[in-house]
């Protein structure tokens, strides 16, 4: 089977004239390359799930996420993924930063402890238990405030909702 050439794949906006991601792609299953501003390459992922991938990465590295390119796979196996993504990483000449040092920014919920200021977290520190949680929440809901109002600004017009619990730990997910 012949893989995909990654500089044969259309690029796409990030966030479509709709202010949507990638709608054309709902319910596909496939791998998929992310470009910043500039068109650098910053991340490849494969997801069974690419509107929720998607926007996953959009709200966790807002900054990076402007240009799509997009092979989706009927009958998709982790290997072939992997062989794509493997493909790709070669094809482009260096390992996007976020497949290497800056992964867990693309892959894991938000943390919101490093966006706090020493007097914030010398506030979290002090703080009983039960009241470090409503801190945390509260730090939580006026990040994530942020997020949405600057992805709105970029033109994203979709509903992005975070999971509530996540919050009292200092964590933003997308539901």
């Amino acid at each position: 089977m012949d893989l995909p050439v990654l500089n044969e794949l259309n690029l796409f906006p990030y966030i479509d004239s709709r202010g949507a991601i990638a709608s054309n792609f709902d319910a596909k299953i496939g791998i998929y390359a992310i470009y910043d501003a500039t068109e650098t390459l910053r991340y490849i992922g494969y997801s069974r799930d690419f509107k929720k991938s998607l926007q996953q990465h959009l709200v966790r590295c807002p900054d990076q996420c402007h240009w799509l390119k997009i092979h989706t796979c009927d009958r998709p196996s982790r290997t072939l993924l992997e062989e794509i993504k493997n493909t790709w990483i070669q094809e482009n000449g260096t390992l996007p930063d976020g497949n290497s040092l800056a992964e867990a920014r693309w892959t894991e919920p938000i943390d919101i402890k490093p966006h706090l200021t020493p007097a914030q977290n010398a506030e979290i520190a002090a703080a009983e238990e039960i009241q470090k949680t409503k801190i945390l929440k509260n730090h939580a809901r006026r990040l994530e405030a942020e997020i949405i109002e600057n992805l709105q600004a970029r033109g994203l017009k979709i509903e992005i909702r975070f999971q509530p619990k996540p919050k009292e730990q200092g964590l933003l997910d997308l539901k």
